[in-house]
Protein backbone atom coordinates (compact mmCIF):
# COMPACT_ATOMS: atom_id res chain seq x y z
CA UNK A 1 0.00 0.00 0.00
CA UNK A 2 2.84 2.33 1.04
CA UNK A 3 4.66 1.72 -2.44
CA UNK A 4 1.46 2.16 -4.44
CA UNK A 5 0.76 5.54 -2.71
CA UNK A 6 4.24 6.90 -3.02
CA UNK A 7 4.11 5.37 -6.76
CA UNK A 8 0.95 7.35 -7.74
CA UNK A 9 2.18 10.39 -6.40
CA UNK A 10 4.91 10.32 -8.94
CA UNK A 11 2.89 9.29 -11.68
CA UNK A 12 0.52 12.05 -11.15
CA UNK A 13 3.78 14.66 -10.22
CA UNK A 14 5.58 13.55 -13.76
CA UNK A 15 5.34 14.84 -17.27
CA UNK A 16 4.48 12.20 -19.47
CA UNK A 17 8.00 12.27 -21.23
CA UNK A 18 9.82 11.55 -17.58
CA UNK A 19 7.33 8.50 -16.64
CA UNK A 20 10.34 6.34 -16.79
CA UNK A 21 9.74 3.54 -14.77
CA UNK A 22 13.25 2.13 -13.80
CA UNK A 23 13.82 5.79 -12.69
CA UNK A 24 10.87 5.70 -10.07
CA UNK A 25 11.89 2.26 -8.95
CA UNK A 26 15.03 3.84 -7.84
CA UNK A 27 13.25 6.33 -6.39
CA UNK A 28 10.76 4.12 -4.60
CA UNK A 29 13.32 2.44 -2.45
CA UNK A 30 14.02 5.42 -0.45
CA UNK A 31 10.33 6.38 -0.19
CA UNK A 32 7.70 5.58 1.99
CA UNK A 33 6.90 4.50 5.91
CA UNK A 34 8.79 2.55 8.03
CA UNK A 35 6.16 1.89 10.99
CA UNK A 36 8.33 2.21 14.40
CA UNK A 37 5.36 1.90 16.95
CA UNK A 38 6.42 3.32 20.70
CA UNK A 39 9.65 4.87 19.32
CA UNK A 40 10.64 7.73 21.12
CA UNK A 41 10.47 10.87 19.57
CA UNK A 42 13.96 13.15 20.03
CA UNK A 43 12.35 15.74 21.79
CA UNK A 44 15.72 17.53 22.37
CA UNK A 45 16.04 18.40 18.66
CA UNK A 46 15.86 22.38 17.72
CA UNK A 47 13.19 23.92 15.08
CA UNK A 48 12.23 27.27 13.97
CA UNK A 49 8.46 28.25 15.09
CA UNK A 50 6.49 30.64 12.60
CA UNK A 51 8.07 33.52 14.02
CA UNK A 52 11.57 32.51 13.66
CA UNK A 53 12.10 31.78 16.93
CA UNK A 54 14.39 28.62 18.20
CA UNK A 55 11.86 26.46 19.76
CA UNK A 56 12.65 22.60 20.84
CA UNK A 57 10.24 19.86 19.88
CA UNK A 58 9.95 18.83 23.90
CA UNK A 59 7.46 22.06 24.34
CA UNK A 60 4.92 20.83 22.40
CA UNK A 61 4.76 17.60 24.56
CA UNK A 62 4.32 16.66 28.55
CA UNK A 63 0.46 17.47 28.44
CA UNK A 64 -1.41 16.15 25.28
CA UNK A 65 -1.37 13.52 22.57
CA UNK A 66 0.34 15.42 19.32
CA UNK A 67 -0.76 14.51 15.68
CA UNK A 68 2.39 15.32 13.51
CA UNK A 69 2.51 15.80 9.78
CA UNK A 70 6.11 15.93 7.90
CA UNK A 71 4.90 18.11 4.56
CA UNK A 72 7.30 20.64 2.76
CA UNK A 73 5.83 23.92 1.89
CA UNK A 74 6.52 24.29 -1.91
CA UNK A 75 4.77 21.01 -2.70
CA UNK A 76 2.65 21.56 -5.47
CA UNK A 77 0.34 18.60 -4.57
CA UNK A 78 0.36 15.74 -2.33
CA UNK A 79 1.00 17.94 0.82
CA UNK A 80 -1.66 20.05 0.73
CA UNK A 81 -4.01 17.22 0.13
CA UNK A 82 -2.61 15.97 4.03
CA UNK A 83 -2.82 19.15 5.41
CA UNK A 84 -6.32 19.13 3.89
CA UNK A 85 -7.07 15.73 4.83
CA UNK A 86 -6.18 16.85 8.60
CA UNK A 87 -8.40 19.92 8.57
CA UNK A 88 -11.30 17.81 7.48
CA UNK A 89 -10.86 15.69 10.33
CA UNK A 90 -10.26 18.02 12.72
CA UNK A 91 -13.85 19.54 12.05
CA UNK A 92 -15.41 16.38 12.19
CA UNK A 93 -13.79 15.07 15.57
CA UNK A 94 -15.70 16.41 18.78
CA UNK A 95 -12.53 16.24 19.87
CA UNK A 96 -10.82 19.65 20.14
CA UNK A 97 -7.70 21.15 19.14
CA UNK A 98 -5.86 22.70 22.23
CA UNK A 99 -8.32 21.35 25.36
CA UNK A 100 -8.07 17.74 23.86
CA UNK A 101 -4.57 17.56 21.41
CA UNK A 102 -2.42 19.68 19.76
CA UNK A 103 -1.01 19.24 15.36
CA UNK A 104 2.56 20.16 14.78
CA UNK A 105 3.44 20.40 11.33
CA UNK A 106 6.90 20.33 9.93
CA UNK A 107 8.72 21.32 6.65
CA UNK A 108 11.54 18.46 5.61
CA UNK A 109 12.67 21.01 2.98
CA UNK A 110 15.39 22.89 5.11
CA UNK A 111 15.04 25.62 2.55
CA UNK A 112 11.28 26.68 3.48
CA UNK A 113 11.15 29.77 5.81
CA UNK A 114 9.63 30.50 8.53
CA UNK A 115 7.75 33.48 6.57
CA UNK A 116 6.30 30.34 4.57
CA UNK A 117 5.58 28.81 7.90
CA UNK A 118 3.32 31.97 8.79
CA UNK A 119 1.45 31.62 5.49
CA UNK A 120 0.60 28.11 5.55
CA UNK A 121 -0.73 28.25 8.89
CA UNK A 122 -2.74 31.28 8.52
CA UNK A 123 -4.54 29.56 5.87
CA UNK A 124 -5.48 26.22 7.23
CA UNK A 125 -6.06 27.47 10.52
CA UNK A 126 -8.83 30.19 9.03
CA UNK A 127 -9.56 26.53 7.12
CA UNK A 128 -10.45 24.80 10.54
CA UNK A 129 -12.36 27.93 11.35
CA UNK A 130 -11.13 28.83 14.52
CA UNK A 131 -7.96 30.88 13.87
CA UNK A 132 -8.21 31.94 17.67
CA UNK A 133 -6.64 27.91 18.44
CA UNK A 134 -3.56 29.38 16.59
CA UNK A 135 -1.44 28.00 19.32
CA UNK A 136 -1.70 24.61 19.00
CA UNK A 137 -1.00 24.15 15.75
CA UNK A 138 2.54 24.81 15.32
CA UNK A 139 4.31 25.12 11.70
CA UNK A 140 7.89 24.02 12.25
CA UNK A 141 11.07 24.39 9.85
CA UNK A 142 14.32 23.68 10.76
CA UNK A 143 18.18 22.40 9.64
CA UNK A 144 18.54 19.20 7.19
CA UNK A 145 20.08 17.76 10.08
CA UNK A 146 16.53 18.48 12.65
CA UNK A 147 14.54 17.38 10.17
CA UNK A 148 16.03 13.93 9.18
CA UNK A 149 16.58 13.12 12.51
CA UNK A 150 12.62 13.45 13.10
CA UNK A 151 11.77 12.13 10.01
CA UNK A 152 14.25 8.83 10.63
CA UNK A 153 12.74 8.40 14.38
CA UNK A 154 8.94 8.11 12.88
CA UNK A 155 9.92 6.08 9.86
CA UNK A 156 9.01 8.92 7.38
CA UNK A 157 11.65 8.40 4.39
CA UNK A 158 11.51 10.82 1.45
CA UNK A 159 14.00 11.85 -1.28
CA UNK A 160 14.45 14.97 -3.71
CA UNK A 161 13.68 14.17 -7.52
CA UNK A 162 16.37 16.31 -9.16
CA UNK A 163 14.53 15.68 -12.68
CA UNK A 164 11.29 17.22 -11.22
CA UNK A 165 12.77 19.72 -9.11
CA UNK A 166 10.23 18.10 -6.23
CA UNK A 167 10.73 15.76 -3.05
CA UNK A 168 9.26 12.20 -3.55
CA UNK A 169 7.47 11.30 -0.54
CA UNK A 170 4.53 9.37 1.31
CA UNK A 171 1.17 10.51 2.71
CA UNK A 172 0.17 10.23 6.22
CA UNK A 173 0.28 11.62 9.83
CA UNK A 174 1.67 10.07 12.74
CA UNK A 175 0.33 10.43 16.57
CA UNK A 176 2.24 10.58 19.20
CA UNK A 177 1.65 10.70 23.23
CA UNK A 178 2.41 13.08 25.73
CA UNK A 179 5.75 11.36 25.89
CA UNK A 180 6.45 11.83 22.24
CA UNK A 181 6.33 7.87 21.39
CA UNK A 182 4.84 6.78 18.18
CA UNK A 183 1.24 5.89 18.88
CA UNK A 184 -0.41 5.25 15.57
CA UNK A 185 0.03 5.73 11.69
CA UNK A 186 -2.79 6.77 9.09
CA UNK A 187 -1.81 6.50 5.91
CA UNK A 188 -2.92 8.62 2.67
CA UNK A 189 -4.84 11.97 2.55
CA UNK A 190 -8.15 10.44 4.43
CA UNK A 191 -7.79 9.80 7.98
CA UNK A 192 -11.46 8.43 9.13
CA UNK A 193 -12.85 10.39 12.31
CA UNK A 194 -13.11 7.63 14.30
CA UNK A 195 -10.32 5.73 14.02
CA UNK A 196 -8.13 9.12 14.77
CA UNK A 197 -10.44 10.00 17.49
CA UNK A 198 -9.97 6.73 19.38
CA UNK A 199 -6.02 6.82 18.70
CA UNK A 200 -6.01 10.40 20.26
CA UNK A 201 -8.09 9.10 23.18
CA UNK A 202 -5.66 5.53 23.68
CA UNK A 203 -2.72 8.11 23.49
CA UNK A 204 -3.42 10.36 26.04
CA UNK A 205 -3.98 7.33 28.52
CA UNK A 206 -7.68 7.91 28.50
CA UNK A 207 -7.45 11.46 29.73
CA UNK A 208 -9.44 12.66 26.87
CA UNK A 209 -12.33 11.66 25.49
CA UNK A 210 -15.50 10.03 26.74
CA UNK A 211 -17.27 6.72 28.31
CA UNK A 212 -18.22 5.94 24.96
CA UNK A 213 -14.63 6.60 23.89
CA UNK A 214 -13.67 3.86 26.15
CA UNK A 215 -16.21 1.33 25.39
CA UNK A 216 -15.66 1.70 21.73
CA UNK A 217 -11.95 1.18 22.36
CA UNK A 218 -12.66 -2.14 24.20
CA UNK A 219 -14.70 -3.19 21.60
CA UNK A 220 -12.16 -1.79 18.45
CA UNK A 221 -8.29 -3.39 17.87
CA UNK A 222 -5.90 -0.87 15.68
CA UNK A 223 -4.66 -2.81 12.69
CA UNK A 224 -1.20 -1.44 11.59
CA UNK A 225 -0.83 -2.94 8.55
CA UNK A 226 -4.50 -0.65 7.51
CA UNK A 227 -3.73 1.62 10.01
CA UNK A 228 -7.44 1.36 10.94
CA UNK A 229 -9.45 0.16 13.83
CA UNK A 230 -11.60 -3.25 13.37
CA UNK A 231 -14.13 -4.79 15.69
CA UNK A 232 -13.10 -7.74 18.15
CA UNK A 233 -15.63 -9.98 18.01
CA UNK A 234 -14.76 -11.89 21.00
CA UNK A 235 -14.89 -8.72 22.71
CA UNK A 236 -18.28 -7.72 21.54
CA UNK A 237 -19.64 -11.11 22.23
CA UNK A 238 -18.29 -11.17 25.82
CA UNK A 239 -19.68 -7.51 26.12
CA UNK A 240 -23.07 -8.71 25.46
CA UNK A 241 -22.72 -11.85 27.79
CA UNK A 242 -21.98 -9.16 30.51
CA UNK A 243 -25.00 -6.67 29.58
CA UNK A 244 -27.31 -9.70 29.03
CA UNK A 245 -26.42 -11.23 32.82
CA UNK A 246 -27.27 -7.52 34.16
CA UNK A 247 -30.35 -7.50 32.50
CA UNK A 248 -31.31 -10.58 33.73
CA UNK A 249 -30.12 -9.59 36.99
CA UNK A 250 -32.15 -6.74 37.34
CA UNK A 251 -35.09 -8.51 35.95
CA UNK A 252 -35.78 -10.98 38.59
CA UNK A 253 -34.81 -8.72 40.93
CA UNK A 254 -37.79 -6.29 39.82
CA UNK A 255 -39.66 -9.47 40.08
CA UNK A 256 -38.56 -10.95 43.67
CA UNK A 257 -39.64 -7.58 44.81
CA UNK A 258 -43.06 -7.30 43.47
CA UNK A 259 -43.76 -10.53 45.25
CA UNK A 260 -42.58 -9.05 48.06
CA UNK A 261 -44.79 -5.78 47.70
CA UNK A 262 -47.81 -7.10 45.57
Amino acid sequence: MKRALALGMLLMAAPAGARSLTREDRVLQNVGFVQKLNAQVPLDLVFNDENGQPVKLSSYFGRKPVILSLVYYQCPMLCTEVLNGIVRTMRAMPLKLIKDYDVVTVSFDPRDTPKLAADKKRVYLDSYGHPENGAGWSFLTGSENSVKALADAVGFRYVYDPVLHQFAHASGIILLTPEGRVARYFFGVEYPVQDVRLSLVEASHDKIGTPVDQLLLYCYHYDPETGRYGVVITRVLRLGAVCTVIFLVVFVAILLRKEKHP
